[in-house]
């Protein structure tokens, strides 16, 4: 059984004609209830995080002063990440979101997706960016750690862009395995999430980053998946699955320069719900309101097919892949074998 939280009030981050704004949440609502899955599945409604929830993940100083600076109007924290006056209220409630699927994926269901805005993976424990406010992810995580006693964490992210703020927030932490495949950051923001950022102290080892030329393809993503996801997975024996995504390594998307088709969707929900049994889905980016509601139907409707060959056809891989992932093979040596 699957499960969906949204809720309507996710639109008041109101962001005007900002790339991330409340239109992609509308093409991707609407195309589920015109494909007929909202009929068919639980889509719930969620609280707001509380702010207990938000300050085992962000400093207080940080919380007060997205709060404060909503209250006073908003506008842009940084060049390019904007806050309305009721974004503190939104940012809490899409935290919340997170917090939910965690929840009912611990309770019954056998993935649940948080379709929430504003996104999280770029938020640092002490900064908004990258279109972020609150790292939802990260505060779904800690909430499950503190409250319901989980105990180890697998986390994968295959937004375009590299989750910086989730990655330096549990780069030291043993009991959280990160893995992003994600852009070269040589070549797209954040600047980073290169092989050699493995982890720090206890928690080194435990940050794997994928960084895929521009150009790349679905084939390319497939095969550097098929010989990581699951050697990762099963050596670290994670006791919850996170998944964060992100629509915007599309060949169509504007804010980048992947080649990824709408089949990838399909073949990394199946995979990720094979490997795991169960999981949480938060939503980053994407930035295509076609792309987003072509692909998050064939998501959605594959995360019920858990076979891990849904992908059926020879693969075409760059050497630049085949190169990618022998560099992670040697780095990682140490701690896997892959």
């Amino acid at each position: 059984m699957n499960a969906l939280v949204y809720c309507e009030d996710y639109k008041k981050h109101d962001t005007g004609n900002h790339p991330e704004n409340k239109e992609r949440l509308n093409a991707i609502i609407n195309s589920l209830k015109k494909e007929g899955i909202l009929s068919k599945i639980h889509c719930i409604c969620p609280p707001s995080a509380t702010k207990e929830d938000i300050l085992r993940v962000h400093s207080k100083a940080h919380v007060e002063q997205i709060k404060s600076f909503c209250q006073n109007g908003g506008g842009y924290i940084d060049y390019d990440t904007y806050a309305s006056p009721q974004t503190y209220e939104i940012a809490k409630l899409a935290a919340g979101g997170a917090i939910k699927a965690s929840d009912l994926v611990l309770n019954e269901y056998n993935s649940a997706y948080a379709i929430v805005r504003p996104p999280g993976h770029h938020a640092t424990r002490n900064k908004s960016m990258g279109f972020c406010i609150f790292n939802n992810l990260a505060i779904s995580l800690e909430y499950l750690r503190q409250e319901r006693k989980i105990k180890k964490f697998f986390i994968f992210d295959f937004d375009v862009h590299f989750g910086n703020g989730t990655s330096k927030i549990f780069y030291e932490d043993p009991d959280v395995f990160y893995i992003s495949i994600h852009q070269n950051p040589r070549t797209l923001f954040p600047g980073d999430g290169f092989v050699e950022e493995i982890g720090k102290g206890n928690g080194e080892g435990c940050n794997l980053n994928i960084p895929m030329v521009p150009g790349s393809t679905t084939d390319d993503y497939i095969y550097i998946l098929d010989k990581i996801l699951e050697p990762a997975s099963s050596k670290f024996n994670a006791d919850f699955y996170f998944m964060d995504v992100g629509f915007d390594g599309h060949v169509d998307d504007p804010l980048s320069s992947l080649s990824l088709t709408d089949e990838f969707y399909e073949y990394i929900a199946g995979k990720m719900m094979g490997i795991a049994g169960s999981l949480a889905l938060i939503l980053e980016g994407g930035y295509n309101l076609n792309i987003l509601s072509r692909c998050n139907v064939k998501m959605i409707n594959a995360l019920n097919n858990i076979s891990h060959d849904n992908y059926k056809h020879e693969l075409k891989v760059s050497e630049s892949t085949k190169n990618t992932f022998n560099k992670i093979k040697d780095v990682f040596s140490p701690f896997y074998e892959f």
